[in-house]
């Protein structure tokens, strides 16, 4: 009588594996339902003797889940002893012994250690192992026994993103080889310890940034086994501006220190004869910020497989900086009303802003202006090892129709039409410039490209814009991508004025060739000067190189119809300010100068019209108007004062203090037509901060923190923020009010963390008045050198 076969089922997988028959297997009952946690313990010990018996048909879970130890033909060794005492025929215990298991691995994550200096991240405050691409880094590996190459097989497994794939690069297969060659996914032994072994690992200069998942697979004549996943070893892996074969490789060393290592940088605002600065913390390597800048390029939901071009991760984080498509870090503000979040002009550095990001897991941080955008941007840059700087533009135009101009319309009166004048030019705009080859554009446009993340205009349909290579910018290339155009007419557009006839069409009555794009200004590499980098986004103005750029550019625009051949001018207008220009709660004087070069008479009409604008260029209010007639003599210079009274303007400004001169003429013996635009700014006054006695690492510190009011009136509940990277995380110091023109100090303690020079930043956040920050060096000693 044949034997009786009972079919054998995993009721946990039902639906995913059918009912099999054993033929060599007697006699195996099912069995009776029992308590739970001991049904669980059998079934375990029976389907791991039944996957001896028939692997193919009694599979382990899938192995893609890295969080899960997984090993082909072998128990968990910490489970060996589970299912109540009983064990399947087959000794599991002998078989696991005689696999080739890994006891541990070290990535030898030490900060003094090669591999993260030889990497340059020692600086990041984690105990994340970071490296960079194109690079090898060393790991040691402790087996269950010697590893013996002759019969021994080994491969590390790299996985990244939620859907690794070895087609897309990633999931990495790094083989065991004798010589490590450049460019590619490869492991060498380089020492042997007994059951330990040193590998050498090699990854290729594109490869995939991110965070990696590390298993170790061996294999030898009794079967394969896998490594347990330890998030402790999970491999970040950055851009390499060190490696030559990297697209984002930067060959000078200082400009290295200062684009990629430098975590406090310089922004600049105002007006181009008003250039203010202020201090601003960046922080790429303090705690949680590349978890939090990994965070921003997930949020994106882009595939990981595109993370290794530097191209698309820029183009990507342009667009998560801001929040109107995708939830992104910084919802904008431009109204004046901050109530239900962060002034922009408080905020002094990128830490708290990605962290509050990370933290609330994707809800926008509020609120954001250029230079906020500007600043994460470049520390998300930073982080991610792209070689990167925050530009201002001063009269930085924004061209709404793509004209490649910036058109002004007036009625027949001289007056704006302000419902027609979409296009502004704002009194500076900032952005972010970051440093890689551009292998998608014809050769001589790699190098520094422009990406600005301030949500302006679309590109594609998202709010982002760039990399834009500032030498196509310069030879009017504006048909390269991407968004050359857009960044074009920002920095060289010409200033077109455009006056109603009476039968309703328009006509071009003047232009200014020389207004937009002045002053573009970045932290000077090795110190705190500004440097001017005009020069690297256009040619000199009014040159013929110039000309032929603005020419080339604007016959790509929506009105290349509307240049016009120069055309002979005896009457010039320019508008002169004095020193440093007006403070807050003053006069504001100017002086108006008007030049006749010819040997006859002129009468001119000359109009004037202030407005308080957003620094954005948007008009808010006109505050002051005057026409007046001024004859002036042949060969003659004419100059008027011009002055603005603190009581026309004290309740009219708003962030910035922003105020925008139109000045428009007309000439009545030749009938020449004159016009342009100054803006400037109300100076505010700065927070001076003075450190108080020595400053050491573990040892409390005192600084003094004075302001002067420069208004007559109340500034109501005032609120002081401070921060420094190593110094003090960002802190609120509530202050109450502060009389007209009084002058109030405090002290604030606080513990260093980090030794070496350091930046305290300080900001006033009120009502009544914006832009007051300061900054003060303090060189912090360690422990060890101040004792001694």
């Amino acid at each position: 009588m044949p034997p009786v076969i009972h079919s054998v089922r995993d009721s946990s997988a039902v639906g995913r594996f059918p009912t099999v028959t054993l033929p060599f297997v007697e006699d195996v009952e099912v069995e009776k339902e029992e308590p739970a946690e001991n049904d669980v313990n059998k079934k375990s010990a029976c389907l791991r003797w039944l996957r001896k018996a028939c692997p193919c048909c009694y599979k382990r879970a899938d192995d893609d889940d890295a969080t899960e130890t997984v090993v082909t033909g072998v128990d968990d060794p910490d489970k060996e002893n589970e299912g109540n005492g009983e064990k399947p025929t087959t000794e599991e215990g002998n078989l696991n012994e005689l696999l080739l298991n890994v006891r541990s691995i070290d990535l030898m994550k030490s900060k003094t250690g090669a591999n993260l200096l030889e990497h340059h991240t020692n600086l990041y405050q984690s105990d994340k192992f970071v490296i960079r691409r194109g690079q090898t880094f060393q790991m040691w590996i402790t087996l269950s026994r010697p590893f013996d190459p002759n019969t021994d097989k080994l491969h590390l497994e790299l996985k990244t993103g939620p859907l690794p794939a070895v087609s897309n690069g990633t999931h990495i297969i790094v083989p065991l080889v004798e010589d490590l060659e450049d460019g590619r996914w490869e492991a060498a032994v380089v020492q042997r310890d007994d059951r330990r072994l040193k590998l050498s690992v090699n990854s290729p200069p594109t490869a995939v940034v991110g965070r990696y998942q590390l298993t170790v697979e061996t294999s030898c004549a009794n079967g394969p086994a896998t490594s347990r996943h330890d998030p402790a070893n999970d491999i970040y892996m950055l851009f390499n501006p060190w490696c030559e074969d990297d697209s984002v490789f930067l060959d000078s060393e200082e400009e290295r220190q200062e684009y990629v290592l430098n975590d406090v940088g310089r922004i600049y605002y105002g007006t181009d004869l008003q250039i203010g600065e202020r201090t601003w913390n960046y922080g790429q390597f303090n705690n949680g910020i590349l978890a939090a800048c990994l965070f921003v390029l997930e949020r994106s939901r882009t595939p990981n497989s595109g993370w290794g071009d530097p191209v698309n991760v820029t183009r990507i984080i342009s667009a998560m900086v801001n929040s109107p498509d995708d939830l992104g870090v910084l919802e904008g503000n431009w109204s004046g009303d901050y109530s239900q979040g962060t002034s922009p002009t408080v905020w002094s550095g990128s830490v708290e802003i990605l962290k509050q990001y990370y933290e609330s897991r994707g809800t926008p941080v509020k609120y954001g202006q250029c230079w906020v955008f500007a600043g994460v941007f470049t520390t998300v840059l930073r982080c991610l090892g792209i070689p990167a700087r925050t530009v201002t533009n001063f009269s930085s135009a924004h061209d709404t129709d793509v004209s490649l101009t910036t058109d002004i319309y007036l009625d027949e009166e001289m007056e704006p039409i302000e419902h027609l004048n979409a296009d502004s030019i704002w009194n500076f705009h900032v952005w972010t410039d970051c440093w890689m080859s551009r292998p998608d554009l014809p050769p001589g446009n790699g190098g520094w490209q422009t990406v600005d993340a301030t949500p302006q205009e679309t590109s594609q349909g998202v709010f982002r814009c760039g990399p834009a290579s500032l030498s196509a910018i310069r030879n009017g290339q504006v048909y390269l991508k991407h968004d050359c155009a857009f960044v074009f007419a920002e920095v060289n557009s010409d200033k077109i004025y455009w006056q109603k006839n009476k039968d309703g069409t328009f006509s071009q009555i003047y232009s200014e060739k020389n207004t937009v794009g002045r002053f573009i200004s970045t932290k000077a590499v090795g110190s705190d000067e500004r440097q001017d980098i005009t020069h690297l986004y256009k040619h000199p103005e009014g040159s013929e190189e110039e000309r032929i750029a603005v020419e080339t550019a604007c016959s790509y625009g929506s009105k290349a119809a509307a240049y016009s051949s120069p055309t002979a001018e005896d009457i010039s207008l320019e508008v002169i300010m004095e020193g440093d220009g007006p403070r807050m709660g003053e006069n504001a004087e100017l002086t108006i100068r008007l030049r006749n070069v010819s040997s006859e008479l002129r009468t001119v009409t000359l109009h004037s019209q202030l407005a308080v604008m957003y620094y954005t260029g948007v008009h808010k209010d006109t505050v002051k108007k005057d026409t007046v007639d001024e004859e002036i003599l042949p060969n003659e210079v004419n100059e008027l004062a011009w002055e603005l009274n603190y009581d026309t303007y004290k309740n009219q400004l708003v962030d910035q203090a922003a105020l925008m001169l139109t000045l428009s003429a007309r000439v009545r013996e030749t009938q020449q037509v004159l016009a342009t635009q100054f803006g400037f700014r109300l100076r505010t006054p700065d927070l001076v901060i003075k450190p108080v006695g020595k400053a050491v690492v573990g040892q409390k510190m005192k600084v003094e923190i004075s302001f002067t009011n420069p208004l007559p009136v109340v500034l109501k509940a005032v609120i002081f923020h401070l921060e420094g990277t190593g110094l003090l995380h960002g802190k609120k110091i509530p202050y109450a009010d502060i009389g007209g023109h009084a002058s109030v100090s405090f002290t604030e303690h606080f513990v260093p963390t980090l030794p070496g020079p350091r930046k305290l930043l300080a900001s006033l956040d009120c009502q009544q008045l914006t832009q007051v920050h300061g900054v003060s060096d303090i060189n912090v000693e360690d422990k060890s050198s101040a004792a001694s």
